[in-house]
Parts: C-alpha cells; sequence; structure tokens
C-alpha cells in the first residue's frame, strides 16, 4: 500500500470518527444524558487539536499521526468514559496509557531532533532519545499526578486500586516510552521501519523546521 493510499485511508478513518462522535450527540440529546453529552461534545471537540497545532505553529501532522492523536481521544474519552470501557475491559487503561506513551515519546524525539538540527543542543543519539524517554514518562507521572490530585479532592476513584494502579500505569508508560525513543534511534542510524514511519512523514511534511 503505497502513502497516498494510506493517507487517504487515515483521513476518512478520522471523518468516520467525528461523524460518529456528532451522531452521538443528537442521541444524547434525545435521551437527554446530560453528562454524556457533555463528554461527548468535549471528545469531539478534542479530535481538532491537531488541526489547531497546524494552523497555530504552521506545522503539517502526518495524517497517520494526526489519526493516532484522533483515535486515542476517541478511546480515553468517548468509549472509555461515555461507555464505560474501562470497567468492562481490564486492559483498557493499560492499552492507552502505553499508546500514549508512544505518542508522548514521538513528540518528545520530534522535538530535541528539531534542537539538534537548529544547533540549539548538541548531543550523541543515545542522550536524543534518552530525552524523548524521558519526555513521555514525566508526561504519564504528571498525569498520575492529576489522578491523585483529583482523587484526593473531589472524592473520584481515577486510581481505582491506588499505588498498584499507578506504578501498573507507570510501567506500562516506560514501556511505550522505550519503543518511541528506540524508534528514534532507529531514524537517527538512517534504518527505515514502521516504527519511524511517522518520524519520517513529519520531517518530510516540514522540512524549513529541520532545514539545518
Amino acid at each position: 500500500m503505497n502513502d497516498k493510499t494510506l493517507n487517504k485511508i487515515n483521513r476518512i478513518t478520522g471523518f468516520v470518527l467525528r461523524l460518529a462522535l456528532f451522531l452521538a450527540i443528537f442521541i444524547e440529546i434525545y435521551f437527554q444524558r446530560w453528562l454524556m453529552l457533555f463528554v461527548t461534545v468535549i471528545t469531539l471537540v478534542l479530535t481538532f487539536l491537531p488541526m489547531f497545532f497546524e494552523k497555530k505553529f504552521n506545522i503539517d501532522i502526518p495524517n497517520d499521526f494526526e489519526l493516532m492523536i484522533i483515535f486515542f481521544i476517541f478511546l480515553a474519552l468517548y468509549l472509555g468514559e461515555v461507555h464505560n470501557f474501562y470497567i468492562l475491559f481490564w486492559w483498557w487503561d493499560i492499552f492507552l496509557h502505553g499508546l500514549s506513551a508512544i505518542a508522548l515519546g514521538l513528540i518528545g524525539f520530534i522535538i530535541v531532533l528539531y534542537l539538534s538540527e537548529r544547533k540549539k543542543v548538541e548531543a550523541q543519539p543515545f542522550l536524543l532519545c534518552l530525552f524523548a524517554f524521558c519526555f513521555a514518562l514525566a508526561a504519564g507521572t504528571i498525569w498520575e499526578i492529576f489522578e491523585f490530585a483529583m482523587d484526593q479532592t473531589f472524592g473520584l476513584n481515577m486510581q481505582k486500586s491506588g499505588i498498584v494502579d499507578t506504578m501498573s500505569d507507570l510501567i506500562i508508560d516506560s514501556v511505550g516510552a522505550l519503543l518511541a525513543s528506540f524508534s528514534g534511534y532507529l531514524y537517527l542510524k538512517n534504518k527505515r521501519s514502521k516504527l519511524t514511519h511517522s518520524i519520517h512523514s513529519f520531517v518530510k511534511n516540514n522540512p524549513k523546521l529541520f532545514k539545518k
């Protein structure tokens, strides 16, 4: 499957996910499920974040990476919170933590790659990848702090089983971050793979950012 066909599939998939959320809004209004309506509307709005960042920072986010973000928001908020997938499937939270860690690791690597190309930082490939790993893990840690604060302040149960849930999430975050940083290492070594596709696409789509 060539890139043109893959990009078309990604665009169609993103459109279908947004359309499903749009239709779900009317369903929630009909049944007067106001809390679910609120979460669904927030989910739909957040799926447009990639478009916002593209216009705000004048960048071109690859379609596959954009779909990953939309897909994660859909799975986490709509299916997870509205349809209780976190309760129905014990592995749902683990899966989403791993997915978010990979995405954040790739974002961290792209940031440090940009700084390296612009000669803002100078470091060996290992250190660049280490930054990506730490970036993703730090984001995961901040989220766990947020869950703890919400539970303590509002009496919620975001941490489920407490310390066990927190540590399990951080372990999964570490695995996802390691996978993303390893893909960054492969990219720096000029080795193409499915892991490096998003990085190659982002650099190719934004030549001005990575022009030395």
